[in-house]
């Protein structure tokens, strides 16, 4: 494709029209003012024919896979090719998506003489995570005289997976993240004498009748004490709601006296999105983060990690167990989870979990049990599970649900009847906080924001308690 370059209006701004006027107005002008005219034209003819080659040679290359992190800057690197090693200038393009923000629209690099290959690098900033195809490069270099601009579209097949963002979710739980020893910063206290068979040793006086080995004692003719070891390698797995429950936009429920401005008396501290035409953050989000850190904290106490995903059926399930190699496939079966708008089937994943979970394990539940009906369905299903694992239920607490009076900048009757239906909301979660227990279950409303830190210190105080 050739476009007119601003040369070539200026020779016709120059010579063409001014011309053409001469040769109106001064009929033996003429003659001059065509030489002059077909001289620009013939100009212009010639140079676009030796134009139709400027891209000979020249090819773009993208790696297949391209990782970044949401709201964290970074970069595309391009590999161009230029067979004919000639110093060429080119003006790139790439066709981002909306959610993949660019603070240029089109690079400028020179392909150096001599050299068969040359690499640019496109700044970016994610704006959402999933997975982002690109298929088509855009080039464009002047022409031999630089009459034209010379444009073309290649190939440029690659694949951007945008990553949830850790690192400021990191910095509140940092501690567990440094190598002093097996809980953080301090060790923690192990409470209980663990589970795990150790040895069998000689009875020593004081030792309970519940720790003899009888079997071994029948057999040596002399009583025979059984040692346990603290667990070490326990699973671990985040099960994570990704039903329209979870495709409610996140926000910071928590209320203060700048809360005055809001008729629910909260303030949002989620940051908003910097392209409007970007849909808000969702819970979805919130608990993809959270599980990752999890992760991140399990792989540093030794234990094994896994996930499972369900909406109104099971959608991904990854066993659990550790190292980098499986980090990254935890994190791969995450980046690109979305919120259905369907209801979650909890019988559907009980029974699952029933069938492929033999050995006894913590299962994390990150989920919204505010709708009365679901959360019966919730724990009619759990009994399925509960006894043979240690489950956790966590949520976020809903904006609005929280104890009548608790809001001091109620001034209207709207906001007083508003005020009732969270207290009814609260209420019912209190209750279905009590049903959970009773069945040994634990249930926790945390914060959004502090979602993560929340959720690892719950399954650290599981861990010093030997609760598996």
């Amino acid at each position: 494709m050739l476009v007119p370059d601003s040369k070539l209006l200026r020779w016709v701004a120059v010579v063409i029209l001014p011309f053409t006027t001469v040769a109106a107005i001064v009929p033996e002008a003429a003659p001059l003012s065509a030489a002059l005219i077909l001289g620009v034209v013939a100009l212009a003819v010639l140079d676009a024919m030796f134009g139709s080659g400027t891209f000979d040679g020249v090819s773009v290359e993208l790696p297949e896979v391209i990782r970044l992190s949401k709201d964290r800057a970074g970069v595309i690197e391009l590999r161009i090719r230029n067979q004919r090693r000639r110093s060429k200038r080119l003006r790139v393009g790439l066709a981002l998506p909306l959610e993949i923000h660019s603070p240029d629209e089109d690079l400028w690099t020179t392909l150096p003489a001599g050299s068969e290959f040359a690499r640019l690098s496109w700044p970016c900033t994610p704006l959402r995570r999933g997975t982002y195809p690109l298929e088509n490069c855009y080039l464009e270099s002047p022409s031999a005289w630089g009459v034209w601009a010379v444009r073309t579209k290649m190939p440029a097949v690659a694949e951007i997976r945008v990553y949830p963002n850790l690192l400021s979710e990191r910095t509140s739980v940092g501690a567990l993240f440094l190598h002093r020893g097996s809980f953080g910063v301090h060790t923690h206290r192990q409470v209980g004498k663990g589970r795990d068979f150790e040895k069998l040793r000689e009875y020593i006086p004081g030792d309970g009748y519940d720790e003899i080995h009888w079997k071994a004692t029948a057999k040596r003719g002399r009583p025979v004490t059984k040692v346990y070891q603290i667990e070490r390698t326990q699973e671990v797995y985040v099960i994570i709601d990704a039903s329209r429950l979870s495709a409610r936009a996140s926000e910071d429920t928590g209320c203060g006296p700048q809360a005055a401005g809001r008729p629910d008396g909260c303030v949002s501290s989620t940051p908003q999105p910097a392209t409007q035409n970007l849909k808000p953050s969702t819970v979805l989000e919130r608990f993809i983060t959270a599980a990752l850190i999890l992760g991140l904290a399990a792989e540093q106490q030794g234990d094994l990690f896994g996930l499972l995903t369900f909406s109104n059926r099971v959608q991904r399930f990854v066993r659990a167990k550790n190292g980098k190699m499986h980090y990254a496939a935890c994190r791969d079966a995450l980046y690109a989870l979305h919120p259905e708008v369907v209801t979650p089937d909890f019988d559907e994943v009980c029974s699952f979990i029933r069938l492929r979970l033999r050995r006894r394990a913590l299962l994390v539940f990150l989920t919204a049990l505010d709708d009365p009906v679901l959360a019966e369905s919730f724990v009619r299903d759990l009994d399925l599970i509960r006894r043979q694992h240690l489950i956790l239920v966590s949520s976020v607490q809903p904006a609005g649900a929280r104890p009548m009076f608790s809001n001091p900048h109620v001034k209207s009757l709207d906001e007083v009847y508003r005020e009732l239906g969270g207290h009814v909301r609260w209420h019912n979660l209190c209750e279905l906080e009590k049903v959970l227990q009773r069945r040994g279950v634990r249930f926790s409303r945390l914060e959004s924001e502090k979602l993560s830190a929340q959720l690892v210190s719950q399954y650290l105080d599981v861990k010093q308690r030997q609760m598996i």
